[in-house]
């Protein structure tokens, strides 16, 4: 999907309508549901995605990614932190596109 803008905001604007996997949607429908009603999620949730071809590994991802990004966004709105303008985004969003998350001892300078 990074490098395919134009499904990526299908994505966002309307997963289930978006040109992915049924396996994709799946996931995204947990992810709305880990976001929406965490306190409900049951091993039939679990078992949905075992069977759309998902593995523990990757529903543990999906979880944690989901939980820390939950993090950030409430540390950011209360803490005061300013948003990074739009075009600092797209510079990281081409980093970590190229070259992953791992920074050379260059960019660390």
């Amino acid at each position: 999907m990074l490098g395919d803008p134009a499904l990526v905001d299908a994505v966002l604007e309307d997963y289930p309508r978006a040109p992915i996997s049924e396996a994709e949607k799946k996931m995204f429908e947990f992810i709305v549901k880990v976001n929406r009603d965490s306190v409900n999620i049951g091993p039939g949730d679990i078992e949905t995605l075992h069977r759309a071809g998902w593995t523990d590994e990757a529903i543990y991802d999906a979880i944690t990614v989901c939980a820390l990004f939950n993090f950030y966004n409430r540390w950011i709105d209360a803490s005061g932190v300013h948003e990074m303008p739009a075009e600092a985004h797209r510079m990281g969003g081409r980093r970590l596109a190229q070259h992953g998350y791992l920074m050379t001892k260059e960019e660390a300078k």
